[in-house]
């Protein structure tokens, strides 16, 4: 078994190329997924989420508003800290059950941990391969403001509230340059494939 990390920066385009790999044959494990199953209505988390942040964060069903919480947390970094200690361990665990699952059902696959915060989660260590998918913060940022109707200040606050993207690079192992067209992140990301499965030999 073959197992990688991916992350990027947001607005980066770690989600297309996620996808890519996915239809290249590798088992994704997706971080926000399993981050957002810890935080549903009444599990642990959630309890601990709305006795600190309180019931301002609540949709009427009772579910976490990851909307209203992201707002609050891109612009206070200690509250981003405190929410990160009580999601990441859940997420780390879950990560660890499925690679154990994933190595006695199909031990040859190659297993992508799409990660958004792999870095800041301590999760690329122990990894022999991190894959960044990286743009520049200008386009980061111009793609932000497209994405989400946005003002280049708020994208700007935004980006800034993770580490930046040229310090990621110092982690990675694979970069995969995401500033041009479509059709060069899909090739480059089919070559990264590529070496992953040349890792199995």
């Amino acid at each position: 078994m073959v197992i990688a990390g991916l992350t990027g920066g947001i607005a980066t385009g770690k989600s297309t190329v996620s996808s890519i790999l996915r239809e290249a044959g590798a088992i994704i494990i997706d971080a926000d997924t399993i981050a957002r199953d810890a935080v549903q209505k009444n599990l642990p988390a959630w309890h601990e989420i709305v006795r600190i942040f309180g019931k301002e964060v609540l949709l009427p069903d009772g579910e976490i508003d990851r909307a209203y919480l992201g707002n609050i947390i891109f612009s206070d970094p200690a509250k981003k800290e405190i929410l990160n200690k009580i999601v990441h361990p859940n997420v780390i665990n879950k990560v660890a059950e499925l690679i154990g699952k994933i190595g006695k059902e199909t031990p040859d696959s190659i297993v992508i941990l799409d990660v958004p915060l792999l870095v800041e989660a301590g999760m690329d260590k122990g990894l022999e391969d991190v894959i960044l998918v990286y743009t520049p913060e200008d386009i980061q940022i111009k793609r932000l403001v497209e994405r989400d109707k946005i003002s280049d200040k708020d994208a700007l606050l935004k980006v800034r509230s993770q580490i930046p993207i040229e310090k990621k690079r110092d982690f990675a192992t694979i970069i995969i340059d995401n500033s041009g067209p479509i059709e060069a992140i899909k090739e480059r990301a089919l070559e990264v494939f590529d070496i992953l499965k040349k890792k199995q030999l």
